[in-house]
């Protein structure tokens, strides 16, 4: 079965646009030498039929049952992606693809990378597909929910080979680092040999543009520094934002903060998250219009969001570069003792911005997400962070695609939710104490429940609820009012 495998193989990386018909004895002969077969069959009747990621998984089975690999996860995903690199065209015709599609549209440049890095398994697609995901009326709109099952969890054997075969090895620097592109990968360290970039010039810097393996959106992609550095929030920031959105009109590109706690899950290194993807926040209404006096040609706006959210628009990148600018200095060295915002603790800043760029009718759009980091006592882990009472359903950092309004919630829920469910059914069950108190002011609001298909869009209404308690925490102005002053703050 394994040269039928083989061979299913190749003809979908031939019908997929992968390879040529001209490189499938090449590529034949890469995928025989990898898995320690010396010949292959003259003909192959009925070869195996499938998805990429299905032929693959099988392939990796005969590995692990013939000894070629050990049972491991870091083995089979090594093997997995150098068998896929056999598929995939070196860095420089990638490239030049793109940008020569990119000649007749910046759309058709992206459709073409984003299905090579679906087609080649670096985007796990059958992982991806195990989320649970579905849309939730909240008090600001539908939000987006995703159970994220996609990410394998490690097995023991995998936990004690990792200790084991620990190694001070500091190359790549960060999974986020330009040198990730063909690497095979190590225990440890995820294998990248089918990943490719692709080079993006933004003023005067090189960036490059990949896909996200495990997608929470439509076209889920990362836009990263070539220089392994901290992230920075600054004028630059915008102007290269912008500067993405004007090469990629039908992208939105945005940055994770840049302070802990507010921030995203990686700090070290330089990058902005973009997609082909309207959020929740993409087109909610202005609560407040106002006017910046030193940029009256920008318009500006507080949005009617949960996090307090400053909408720019302008024709003229340039301006609205420095109204950004000029919005983020104000806000870096804001105070409101009544609105629990303090800029520093002695030389600690806590003030930054989460920004996202969109095109919209023609116009330069920028949000201006307003973030503070300070704990105390009562919120160690922050203000303006999810708190306490919302810990059972997240209490992981609010980055850039929860603040846009897709909530990325654990997997542990998935499992914790079925059994609230048996548990408003009447059905035995085993609830989680910390979820027994939301159950039962979900049974006692609703009362009576008839079937499990009603249970089941209680369920998702009142995550909604709970996601949008949870960006409600994160938001730094509360009232209106307060907001106001900062406006007059701007103006003076």
């Amino acid at each position: 079965m394994i040269y039928k495998h083989i061979q299913g193989l190749i003809a979908k990386a031939i019908h997929t646009n992968l390879i040529d018909e001209q490189d499938q004895i090449y590529a034949r002969n890469q995928i025989l030498d990898l898995l320690n077969l010396e010949s292959f069959p003259e003909l192959i009747a009925n070869p195996t039929n499938g998805s990429i990621p299905n032929l693959l998984e099988k392939i990796i089975e005969y590995a692990v049952t013939e000894h070629v690999i050990e049972n491991v996860f870091d083995d089979k995903e090594i093997l997995a992606a150098t068998i896929m690199n056999c598929f995939v065209a070196r860095p420089s015709v990638i490239n030049h693809t793109f940008w020569q599609k990119y000649h007749s549209s910046p759309q058709e440049a992206t459709d073409y990378f984003y299905e090579l890095s679906k087609n080649s398994n670096y985007i796990q697609m059958n992982r991806i597909k195990k989320n649970i995901q579905f849309k939730a009326d909240s008090e600001y709109g539908e939000m987006d929910i995703t159970i994220n099952m996609s990410k394998p969890e490690k097995d023991p054997e995998q936990i004690k080979r990792e200790r084991a075969l620990k190694k001070d090895v500091h190359y790549p620097k960060c999974v986020l680092c330009m040198e990730n592109e063909g690497y095979a990968g190590r225990t440890g360290y995820p294998a990248r040999a089918n990943h490719r970039i692709v080079r993006v010039e933004l003023t005067n810097e090189d960036w490059y543009l990949q896909y996200s393996p495990y997608v929470y959106y439509n076209e889920h992609s990362i836009l990263l520094s070539k220089e392994h550095r901290d992230m920075k929030i600054n004028k630059k920031t915008f102007e290269n934002l912008l500067a993405f959105v004007e090469k990629f009109p039908h992208y939105f590109i945005g940055s994770n903060a840049d302070l802990p706690i507010v921030g995203g899950s990686i700090l070290s290194h330089d990058h902005y998250q973009a997609g082909r993807y309207d959020f929740p926040m993409t087109y909610v209404n202005n609560a407040l219009e106002f006017t910046i006096n030193k940029f009256p040609s920008v318009s500006a706006a507080l949005l009617e969001w949960p996090l307090t959210t400053i909408r720019l628009q302008s024709d003229n990148i340039e301006m609205l570069t420095e109204a950004a600018d000029f919005i983020l200095d104000k806000w870096k060295n804001y105070s409101d003792e009544s609105a629990k915002i303090h800029a520093f603790t002695d030389d600690t800043p806590h003030n930054t911005i989460t920004p996202i760029a969109r095109m919209k009718e023609n116009k330069f759009e920028l949000d201006l997400v307003l973030r503070n980091n300070r704990t105390t006592d009562k919120h160690p882990l922050g203000i303006f962070h999810p708190h306490a009472d919302v810990h059972h359903i997240k209490k992981e950092n609010i980055g850039l695609i929860e603040v846009m309004g897709l909530a990325v919630l654990p997997a542990r829920l998935h499992e914790e939710i079925e059994e609230i469910k048996k548990s408003l059914l009447g059905k035995q069950s085993n609830v989680e104490s910390y979820h027994q108190e939301w159950t039962e002011q979900i049974r006692n609001k609703y009362n009576k429940f008839t079937s499990k298909e009603e249970v089941d869009r209680i369920l998702e209404k009142e995550l909604g609820k709970k996601f949008a308690k949870v960006l409600d925490d994160a938001g730094v102005f509360k009232e209106q009012v307060a907001f106001e002053r900062f406006i007059k703050n701007l103006n003076e």
